[in-house]
């Protein structure tokens, strides 16, 4: 008996030795969250209030630092590289399987242990008062006429491309491209007139409201209540729905019990209805699903985006 004893405290010690240090105090100091993209933007709009109640949940501080560059590939670069131990979680969305494939990158989604899927937000055709279409129908008719004239301003080989790109596809047209970093600084282009169109959301309906910007389309399955005199794109003839799914995800290699603490801290942060009120705010929903269930959502998207970029034409040669 004593040897059995012996045995099992053994046995005990050594896979208390074997997980990492800390890892079962965890955390024990801030956490770092890196947002890909710019201050003000959707996704830093989207994970901030995250953060806040993460901070909440976990006990410890949470640092959000904007790391942009190269249509979001600069901070997926960095999350990647860093410590696997729970101190530096990413916030990702559908952009990481693009840049992929587009060739931009060769970081994927699967150099990344998965958290929790956060929120869902629904892609809105967006165009400037300075142009003279009152409805998708005027647009159409001036994009056949002008094939590559009407601008659209989108971070290339991102979501706010694929967005677009899809519409052009499906409807025989022809558009032209302006690169820009990010959501704010494609709006301050299209709010100033140097764009016609470009990818946007809800969280931009009061300036639609206030005439500085108009809503031409909505990429749902039914019109939105927010926006009830919004068409949908299936309405008008083109069969799409697109939204912006958006996640944390750890660098690969962090410690189980690290990753467990994270997914419940994530799952009690959603539920929180001030969360759920921040996200109203931004024009999305909340999305929750645990880090199991997230894992299999980012394979199936992964396979659908492959899909889009070959249909498309922009996946690296």
């Amino acid at each position: 008996m004593k040897k059995l004893a012996f045995a099992v405290a053994a046995a005990l010690l050594a896979a208390s030795a074997a997980a990492p240090a800390g890892a079962q105090q965890y955390p024990e100091r801030a956490i770092k969250m890196i947002v890909p993209w710019a201050a003000g933007g959707d996704t830093d709009n989207i994970f901030r209030p995250l953060g806040q109640m993460l901070q909440k949940h976990l006990g410890q501080t949470v640092v959000i630092s904007n790391i942009t560059g190269a249509s979001g590939t600069v901070g997926a670069r960095e999350s990647k590289a860093s410590p696997a131990d729970g101190y530096t979680i990413y916030a990702m969305h559908d952009y990481i399987h693009l840049v992929h494939y587009s060739g931009l990158t060769d970081v994927k989604y699967t150099d990344f242990e998965p958290i929790c899927l956060v929120s869902a937000t629904p892609s809105v055709l967006t165009a400037s008062p300075k142009t003279p279409w009152k409805s998708w129908e005027e647009l159409l008719a001036d994009a056949k006429a002008r094939p590559g004239q009407i601008t659209v301003g989108a971070t290339l080989s991102s979501t706010s491309h694929i967005f677009p790109a899809s519409v052009e596809k499906a409807a025989g047209i022809k558009f032209k491209y302006v690169s820009y970093e990010g959501l704010a600084p494609r709006m301050n282009a299209i709010l100033g007139g140097h764009i016609d169109l470009t990818d946007a959301n809800l969280t931009q309906k009061s300036k639609v409201e206030a005439g500085q910007l108009r809503f031409l389309a909505i990429a749902t399955e039914k019109r939105d209540p927010e926006i009830p005199n919004v068409p949908t794109l299936k309405e008008l003839g083109l069969n799409i729905v697109y939204e912006v799914a958006r996640g944390l995800v750890v660098p690969k290699g962090t410690p189980a019990p690290v990753r467990s603490k994270l997914v419940e801290a994530c799952g009690k942060a959603t539920s929180e209805p001030e969360f759920a009120k921040s996200m109203k705010l931004q024009g999305t929903r909340v999305a929750y699903l645990d880090d199991k269930q997230y894992a299999a959502f980012l394979d199936k998207i992964d396979g659908e985006n492959k899909a889009i970029m070959a249909d498309l034409g922009l996946m690296k040669k």
